[in-house]
């Protein structure tokens, strides 16, 4: 089995006016972790983030929300993964995704950006693609044109409850992230939702 996630970075938009806005997930993903494990997440000034430690059996893991904006997340998850040597394959990215039916679970390793600018700025801030990324579904507005207006805009509350459960069995099965059991964690997570 691989080594597991030693860093979860939520991706989104600081700020309140941003925070119950779809491209937030990220951010929602890693505010429910340290919910769940009283993980007291801290402003960083030297990773342009807020920061915690999330310490289970399974293994040891830093969380990180970038305070930087979206497109800039690459300079938030670089300072933090180069200060403590995790290496791409050891960090996990969580973000909405266009084309997963909303409250869709994906988790895969590498690829593109898919012109999602959170994923764009990491990979170039990186200089690697090979970071793992868990994609929670948002749908797509059905137009290029609207994407912008739609992912800064809350979900329904019908997509709202299938974002909320799809972070909440996520979450279930975050042990199997941090041992490195990827395959164990797509076999639960993937089998939900859409």
């Amino acid at each position: 089995m691989q080594q597991g996630i030693q860093c979860i970075i939520g991706l989104g938009n600081p700020g309140g006016k941003y925070q119950d806005n779809r491209h937030n997930v990220g951010f929602w993903f890693v505010d429910e972790l340290a919910r769940r494990y009283s993980v007291s997440l801290r402003p960083e000034g030297k990773f342009f983030g807020e920061t915690g430690k999330l310490e289970l059996a399974a293994g040891k893991c830093w969380l990180l929300k970038p305070m930087t904006y979206m497109n800039r997340s690459g300079k938030s998850a670089n300072a933090l993964t180069r200060f403590y040597r995790i290496s791409p394959e050891n960090i996990l990215v969580v973000h909405d995704e266009l084309d997963l039916p909303a409250g869709a679970v994906r988790l895969k390793q590498g690829g593109g950006h898919g012109g999602h600018n959170g994923l764009r700025d990491i990979i170039s801030a990186l200089g690697s693609r090979d970071f793992w990324r868990l994609r929670l579904g948002i749908d797509h507005p059905g137009h290029r044109d609207k994407v912008t207006g739609y992912v800064l805009s809350r979900p329904s509350r019908e997509d709202q409850h299938k974002l909320e459960l799809a972070i909440d069995t996520s979450a279930d099965h975050i042990d199997d992230l941090l041992k490195g059991d990827f395959q164990k964690f797509m076999n639960q997570v993937h089998s939900r939702g859409a």
